[in-house]
Parts: C-alpha cells; sequence; structure tokens
C-alpha cells in the first residue's frame, strides 16, 4: 500500500531495498558527461551523472578501482558524499534489476502520462509532454515559463491523482520527500536511471518504465562519447512493469 504522507522514506531505506540481493561483479564502469554505467554478469544499469557545479561534486577518490569489484559493493556507494560515487551506485543496482531478459512491457513511459489537468504533476522536463497534455502542472528546478519551481510541490503533490517523476530523483536524492507528499496518486517513474525492481512499489512508486540495455560495447562507446538520451535508443528498449493494485 502507499505510504502516509507523515512516514516519509529515508534514504537508507531507499537505498536497502534496492541493494537487497545485488550479486556479480561489476564487468565495466562509465563515468559519461551525461551517464554513468555499470555493466554487470545479468544486465547493465544507468544513472544520471551529476552535473559539475552540483553540490558535492568533486573527483572521483579512486578512479581505475571501481571495474571487477562486486556489485554490491558498488552499490554499498550509495550513501557516499561523493555524487559521482553515489550515481556509480545506483548505475550497479540497475545493472541487477535491469537485466537483458527482463520480461516487461515495451512501452515508453511518457506515452502512459494521463492528463489530469493541473492534478497531473510532472515532475522533470521530457520533451513534448507539456505540448501535448495542455494544462498540467511541469516542475523544474530551473522553470521555464507555464512551470512551476520545486518550492511548489508541497502546494500540488498532496492534490494530484497522477505523479510522472524523472528517474533523476534517485540520484539527486529527492524521491523520498517526493513520495511521501503525494500517498494517494498514481506514481509513475521514467528514464534511463529507473531501477526496474519490485521493491520501490512497497515505497510507493505504481509503475516503472526504464530503459534495458541491448547492445553493451555501442552503448559503452556512446555513453563515454557524452550521449544525451535520444542517442541511447538504438542500443536498447523501453521497459515497463508496474504495481497489482488488487494487492
Amino acid at each position: 500500500m502507499p505510504r502516509e504522507a507523515s512516514a516519509p522514506i529515508a534514504e537508507h531505506e531507499l537505498c536497502v531495498a534496492l541493494s537487497a540481493g545485488v550479486s556479480g561483479m561489476a564487468e565495466r564502469v562509465i563515468v559519461g558527461l551525461n551517464w554513468t554505467l555499470v555493466v554487470g554478469p545479468a544486465g547493465a544499469g544507468m544513472a544520471h551523472t551529476p552535473a559539475r557545479g552540483t553540490a558535492g561534486c568533486v573527483s572521483l577518490p579512486r578512479p581505475g578501482t571501481y571495474s571487477e569489484r562486486p556489485l554490491a559493493d558498488l552499490a554499498a556507494l550509495w550513501s557516499s558524499d561523493n555524487v559521482f560515487e553515489h550515481a556509480m551506485a545506483v548505475a550497479a543496482v540497475n545493472a541487477h534489476w535491469n537485466r537483458y531478459d527482463i520480461d516487461a512491457a515495451a512501452a515508453n513511459g511518457l506515452d502512459l502520462i494521463e492528463n489530469r489537468g493541473e492534478r497531473t504533476v510532472v515532475i522533470g522536463r521530457f520533451p513534448g509532454v507539456a505540448q501535448r497534455r495542455p494544462g498540467i502542472a511541469v516542475v523544474e528546478r530551473e522553470p521555464r515559463p507555464g512551470e512551476y519551481p520545486e518550492s511548489a510541490l508541497p502546494d500540488l503533490l498532496p492534490q494530484a491523482e497522477f505523479v510522472a517523476v524523472t528517474s533523476s530523483t534517485i540520484v539527486n536524492g529527492s524521491l523520498p520527500g517526493i513520495l511521501s507528499l503525494c500517498p494517494s496518486a498514481f506514481v509513475l517513474m521514467i528514464g534511463p536511471s529507473t531501477p526496474l525492481s519490485p521493491a520501490l512499489f512497497d515505497l510507493g512508486v505504481d509503475a516503472l518504465s526504464g530503459f534495458v540495455v541491448r547492445d553493451v560495447d555501442s552503448l559503452a562507446r556512446a555513453v563515454s562519447e557524452g550521449a544525451a538520451v535520444a542517442a541511447l535508443r538504438p542500443y536498447g528498449r523501453y521497459a515497463t512493469i508496474r504495481r497489482d493494485r488488487s494487492r
């Protein structure tokens, strides 16, 4: 069941839930300009690389030592003060959950966003979403005209019926606070950083729409050369899983 608004999820709780069962070795680790990639034995995981200037944005302390370590060790970097290590931890978790052979619907999460006017809140600026769904509330850290700032979330989310949230909220640490504000809404997470883990269903997320890699070598090259989202698509597939709300 969704959490009560008075019981926000702790970041540690999120880490423990997503890290449970993570195993295998990290075969490759790349920290690219836009994306961080960790390749495991059964899947490859991605996380949005924090922008330079982000709080805690300093050089990685141990470059050259992250590959060929257990994925569980990388996942344990979740609590690191270094934002690049934290992104690496998210990617390592995703390398476990976003398996090459995962049974998931081939749906693009952007197509699943329902238009309920301002009772639909979209956190993150997804290309074309506001134009195709006029009247929805779009929230951004650096809002453009017609968008809301993050400071509006405490007013928007408790009234929301449908919330679409960028998976970058896992990397920047804002997801627990967001979930605590919308316990009754249908919550959809979208983006390559999305862990396709049922553990998130127990924390208040209803649907997860992420990315499963097909061509690891080509994707790794693209990531190392600064690929943005659109450049990733030829090397993987959309994958969406949903919580059984009847349970």
